[in-house]
């Protein structure tokens, strides 16, 4: 496994590093190794938590283990440099030192491999959504529109954006952005057109000296995109101002799949416009955000009687701006269909695009 830093600074960990661990990062269905410096806790794809064996957590493993990390980071790790950042191509590793905690060393590893979670009959089976509201989305990927996906945090709003964006054409350019590795577009559909562009902050390792790597935010990453001729861009989340430039970047042409964090999909607007942060052209922004932005879909998740957790489509929208005036559709709302007549801004763009029976698709 290749791990990088901040700083860009790579070696390799081997799989030894990772000692009694190893068994749960080779656990395909276990997404969170947890150690909260007295008890280690796992989490599987179904959301279910549960305590593994925390002696296997002794201070010497821990001792040895962070210090690899630390090493093949080439990052400081003590009272002074009390937060330790370390990924690869498939883990994100996170450790707080014992100075700062008073609970003892901790670490997080959150797994995100390069396999596609999601299938279209598996969805369906597992009612995530109905085989109509399935076959409407993936008509809609086809008919090249942008996606706003939003819910909270671990209701796998990025896996179904993967699930998505492997309805686009191969021959469409698709760039992703992202600050931790979790698309995985080149690699889940090898052959494709892609780039991969990641995000970094500066950071000096902690021995007070700059970083001989090139900065890359997010407003430049998406500005940079736009001199690589893109189809398609795939921004990982957006959080902050860069999302006035994912907007500026769809006004061109290019289209796009992204997530938030909000609640409902009726508070999309609002949750681009704080994140927006500007009273300049307050109005027109408004008015991009409804023009450019054509559907917006919350991902929930919701707790079953076995304990084990049900993540499903909880309502999708579409936005639109015509003659004029700014219009929301709400489609389906708590899972269940609200209105199923297209609206004719959707109904012509799918025209179009050849699409004659939105509601039906061949999985």
């Amino acid at each position: 496994m290749r791990m990088e830093g901040a700083s860009g600074a790579g070696s390799l960990l081997d799989a030894a590093s990772f000692g009694p661990l190893l068994p749960f990062i080779r656990d395909e269905n276990i997404t969170d190794v947890d150690f909260n410096g007295a008890d280690l806790w796992l989490t599987d794809i179904h959301k279910v938590k549960v305590k593994a064996d925390a002696s296997l957590m002794t201070p010497k493993f821990l001792e040895v283990f962070i210090n690899k990390v630390s090493m093949a980071v080439e990052q400081q790790f003590n009272p002074a440099n009390p937060i330790l950042e370390a990924e690869s191509d498939d883990l994100r590793i996170t450790a707080v030192h014992e100075a700062v905690t008073g609970t003892g060393r901790a670490f997080c590893i959150r797994k995100a491999p390069a396999v596609p979670r999601y299938n279209a009959k598996e969805l369906i089976r597992q009612n995530y959504c109905s085989a109509e509201v399935l076959s409407l989305l993936i008509h809609c990927v086809l008919t090249k529109m942008n996606f706003v996906i939003c819910g909270d945090t671990g209701v796998g709003k990025t896996e179904f954006a993967k699930f998505l964006s492997g309805y686009i054409r191969p021959q469409d350019k698709v760039i992703t952005i992202e600050d931790n590795p979790e698309w995985h577009y080149a690699k889940l559909y090898p052959g494709n057109d892609c780039i991969a562009i990641k995000v970094r902050k500066e950071h000096d390792g902690g021995r007070g000296k700059r970083s001989n790597v090139t900065t890359m935010n997010y407003t430049n990453a998406i500005k940079t995109c736009l001199r690589l001729n893109p189809s398609w861009i795939m921004l990982s989340e957006a959080r902050s101002k860069e999302a006035k430039s994912l907007l500026e970047c769809w006004s061109t042409g290019v289209k796009g799949i992204t997530t938030i964090h909000t609640d409902n999909v009726l508070k999309i607007p609002d949750r681009f416009m704080n994140m927006i942060q500007s009273s300049v052209d307050a109005d027109r922004m408004v008015n991009d955000i409804y023009d450019f932005i054509d559907i917006g879909i919350l991902i929930r998740i919701k707790e079953m009687p076995d304990g084990k957790s049900r993540r499903y489509l909880d309502q999708m929208c579409f936005f639109d701006r015509e003659q004029g005036q700014n219009h929301v559709y709400l489609m389906i709302d708590e899972g269940i269909w609200k209105e199923k007549m297209l609206p004719d801004s959707i109904q012509k763009k799918m025209k179009r695009a050849g699409i004659s029976k939105p509601y039906k698709f061949e999985f």
